[in-house]
């Protein structure tokens, strides 16, 4: 099953960069949440995602939102891969695939992990679903864009 707009996120629990646990359902009701789903650690698509983020970090907090990408990858792996990027959120090992089942992000060419960013609200719900496996900057620039909208839009 596809998480789509709409949806109440499904939760889940998994292993940081630095070994700690971490429920999505701890941010919701006080943050937005942009959790991205990206193939693999240190590869050049991925480092080129993650250091947009990164760059952008900032916006994304004073917009009260949280950023959290999931990979594959190790916590191991993911701690060498936040240092070595400055990377300064949280990102989670989902080792066997289940949270990226569970929100039926599926792969591309049936070979690549699929690229795909969810914008959560406060309330839990997927209010954006984005998926490109090659604009990796386009995750973070739509994703603002959503925020913000949202944002304006609550202000009201």
């Amino acid at each position: 099953m596809k998480v789509k707009i709409g949806d109440i996120a499904p939760d889940f629990k998994l292993l940081n960069q630095n070994g700690e646990y971490v429920n999505l359902y701890d941010f919701i009701g006080e943050k937005i949440v942009v959790l991205f789903f990206y193939p693999k650690d240190n590869t050049p698509g991925c480092q080129k995602q993650a250091c947009a983020f990164r760059d952008s970090y900032d916006i994304f907090k004073e917009q009260g939102a949280e950023v959290i990408g999931i990979s594959s990858g190790t916590q191991t792996s993911h701690a060498a891969f936040a240092s070595n990027n400055n990377l300064p959120f949280v990102l989670l090992s989902d080792l066997e695939n289940g949270v990226r089942r569970m929100y039926g992000v599926t792969k591309t060419l049936a070979i690549l992990p699929g690229r795909v960013t969810y914008i959560i609200n406060t309330h839990g719900e997927v209010i954006d679903v984005f998926e490109s496996q090659m604009k990796f900057s386009s995750h973070v620039s739509n994703a603002l864009e959503v925020i913000k909208s949202n944002n304006s839009i609550r202000s009201k």
